[in-house]
């Protein structure tokens, strides 16, 4: 029989051998387990740890070069089956990383990356915007997951400067990609991100999966996930706290967004939970300047809420926003249940075309109900530029115990109602009890979307 020794050397050295270079990698004495399968677009043929590359998880050290270093590392292996890079538990502090193609990033559930402080353009200031802590250009097939460990964007320090007017440039981001296809997002604690959340923008067939998203409720834009210009998207089973919209479609600001002209379109959103008194459960706009088509949202929750779906646009937008269909919403303690506003006139600068009107039109709210509601309808159209093609089907909205006077303010606005309580208003009158509102039976392609179960086995210390 062999030395005990000389067994284990063998072991280490079949280990290292079967690493296929990635280095370094070191044989650990710790024992060995087991991270529980996970579900993604696709698996990863190689794997490495942080610690690999020199990782601190102590919460103080900067981690930034590790992980660079090992996205970077990594990154060699894109055409040979990918690569996952495995953030072990502890607390993580980095600043900005970029991540490459065929890739996973995956995170223990008791790791914890933490967003560094540091200057944060865009709303806040004229100067220009920090890079996302995680953020990707140009890529192909990356996933973002773990067994629910956490991204921490350490926002206070952010917000608190932003409010003083302390920042010359914007806030950055949690996470954002661009010009990039095949994402996942999922099975992700995120919380205090600076400002918006999660952003893919000029991107496509992107999923949004088993997220909760934490911020305070009185926390300055931070926005929950934010689709922009972006196509073929599935967003599901994601609870959401925060202080701004939970859900904003977007697709570019007024000229600008005219110019490059990439709509958001084919987004299904579904099995949503969210609270923000402030804000709405989803938004549509009002930077929609390259157009919003088919989006489809069901099962939506929606708690101490400001509004339920708000449409936000105004002259100077241009593009549309259209086809939209929502089913199956429970509200409680809203502020309005619909709202739409075509006065939302925040422009970049003085430069926009207030001849381009926006075009509003096919918009579809049906089987709702809502409780402790102030006030039913906010719907203000544009002046010779009505919404139209508005239909609301099968609510009862119960109103709070000082309900506002008048239930439905409308203005600008065309279409229908059946079996909505409390009566609307002139501008959308009744076409009988039986008259439900629309929505589409095909499926989407990013709905057939099937998942691979995925194996991580690694040494932990």
């Amino acid at each position: 029989m062999l030395p005990w020794k000389q067994v284990w050397g063998a072991f280490c050295l079949i280990v290292i051998l079967g690493a296929l270079s990635l280095s370094p990698v070191q044989c650990r004495t710790s024992n060995f387990q087991a991270v529980s399968d996970y579900q993604a677009i696709n698996c990863r043929k190689h794997t490495a740890l942080l610690t690999d590359f020199g990782a601190v998880g102590d919460g103080k050290t900067s981690n930034t070069k590790a992980f660079n270093s090992a996205i970077q590392h990594l990154s060699k292996f894109a055409s040979d089956g990918g690569a996952q890079l495995i953030v072990p538990a502890g607390k993580w502090l980095t600043g900005s990383f970029n991540l490459t193609s065929h890739f996973t990033l995956f995170l223990h559930k008791d790791a914890v990356i933490l967003g560094s402080q540091g200057d944060g353009r865009g709303r806040d200031a004229p100067g220009g915007r920090r890079s996302a802590l995680i953020y990707g250009t140009n890529l192909t097939d990356v996933v973002i997951t773990g067994n629910n460990g956490t991204i921490d964007g350490q926002g206070p320090n952010w917000w608190k400067r932003f409010r003083k007017g302390e920042l010359n440039v914007t806030r950055p981001y949690l996470i954002e990609i661009l010009y990039s296809d095949q994402i996942q997002i999922s099975d992700l604690t995120l919380i205090d991100s600076p400002s918006w959340f999660v952003h893919p923008i000029y991107s496509s067939n992107i999923l949004v999966k088993g997220l909760t998203i934490l911020a305070p409720i009185d926390s300055p834009n931070t926005d929950g996930v934010d689709p922009d210009s972006c196509q073929n998207m599935r967003i599901e089973d994601v609870y959401i706290v925060s202080g701004d919209d939970c859900i904003a479609v977007k697709s570019g600001w007024d000229q600008y967004g005219i110019a490059v002209g990439i709509p958001t379109e084919h987004l299904i959103i579904k099995r949503l939970t969210c609270i923000s008194p402030d804000s709405a459960v989803i938004a549509l706009g009002s930077e929609m300047s390259g157009g919003i088509r088919d989006v489809r949202a069901l099962d939506i929750t929606a708690i101490n809420s400001e509004s339920g779906v708000r449409i936000k646009t105004a002259p100077g937008r241009g593009a549309y926003v259209k086809d939209i269909f929502v089913k199956g919403m429970v509200m409680k303690t809203m502020k309005y249940v619909y709202w739409m506003s075509g006065a939302y006139n925040q422009h970049p600068d003085d430069k926009y075309d207030p001849n381009a009107l926006p075009e509003i039109k096919n918009i579809n709210y049906m089987d709702m109900v809502a409780e402790n509601v102030t006030m039913a309808g906010q719907l203000a159209g544009i002046d010779r530029d009505p919404f139209t093609g508005i239909c609301i089907s099968n609510v009862t909205i119960g109103l709070a115990p000082k309900p506002k006077k008048l239930q439905w303010n409308c203005t600008d606005i065309q279409g229908v109602t059946s079996n909505v309580s409390p009566k609307p208003c002139a501008l959308l009158p009744s076409k009988g009890d039986d008259q439900g509102c629309p929505f589409p039976e095909d499926r989407l392609p990013i709905e057939d979307l099937k998942l691979k179960t995925c194996s991580l086995k690694t040494f932990y210390p």
